[in-house]
């Protein structure tokens, strides 16, 4: 960091300062009631609308992964990331028409909902000679106004991904329905870990259920208790979101 910062600067860099040491510490803890050690636990920060000097003060602290949610957001403010020192993956819906645009410039989607998805970025990633890991997200509250797929229909999605050369399956993700209670919410949890446990059992080429990618701002605590060993938390370190 270089330069005087302004107040307001200095205000949010010593808020996103503060809530980072708390989530390292609320990590820790429920890593070590969930049986597991806190690097076992993958931080990933959501960075949709935070300025990209508030994101790279927040690598400096030891952040190591990224993720923003839109496309043309995530490229206007690429060029700004600190990705010598950190990680970016894009966690939003995509578009198949917009995938090309993203490929090469981030190390992982985590939100692949179909199999037309998978193709595309496949598609993309041998054009561009990458290969692009990918999380298949589930809709595990089974909510028609979100994206995902449904349990059903998981081993057969899965089983055509793993056949396409340039994605490499990496795991699952999942986003549960806003819930009124924190047990309510972790029964989502539970039931996404059992099938990430039963899918990791079956040993098939090309799928490595490496992450469980569950837990926002609200609820990380609980889905670590439930196995995540990947969590995306965005307000809970930056702050409200501001949109404009």
């Amino acid at each position: 960091m270089t330069g005087k910062l302004s107040t307001e600067q200095a205000r949010r860099f010593d808020d996103v300062k503060a809530n980072y040491y708390e989530i390292m510490e609320n990590i820790a803890r429920s890593a070590d009631r969930a049986g597991k050690k806190p690097e076992e636990i993958t931080f990933l920060a959501a960075t949709k609308t935070v300025d990209p000097v508030i994101i790279n003060y927040a690598i400096s602290l030891g952040l190591k992964k990224i993720g923003e949610n839109r496309v043309q957001e995530m490229l206007s403010k690429y060029d700004e990331y600190d990705l010598a020192n950190a990680d970016l993956q894009f966690i939003g819906h995509l578009q198949t028409n917009k995938v090309r645009q993203i490929i090469g410039k981030v190390s992982m989607i985590q939100s692949v909902d179909s199999v037309k998805l998978a193709q595309e970025i496949a598609r993309q990633s041998l054009k561009n000679n990458v290969t692009t890991d990918v999380l298949v997200e589930v809709n595990i509250g089974r909510e028609e106004n979100k994206s995902g797929v449904m349990e059903e229909n998981l081993d057969e999605i899965l089983a055509q991904i793993s056949e396409m050369q340039g994605v490499k399956i990496k795991g699952l993700m999942s986003v549960p329905p806003i819930c009124d209670t924190k047990q309510e919410i972790s029964k989502f949890f539970d039931k996404m870990y059992k099938i990430f446990i039963d899918i990791s059992s079956k040993k098939s080429d090309n799928i490595n259920m490496d992450f469980l990618s569950m837990g926002m701002s609200e609820d990380y605590n609980e889905a670590i208790l439930s196995g995540a060993n990947m969590i995306r938390v965005g307000s809970g370190l930056f702050g409200a979101r501001i949109y404009r």
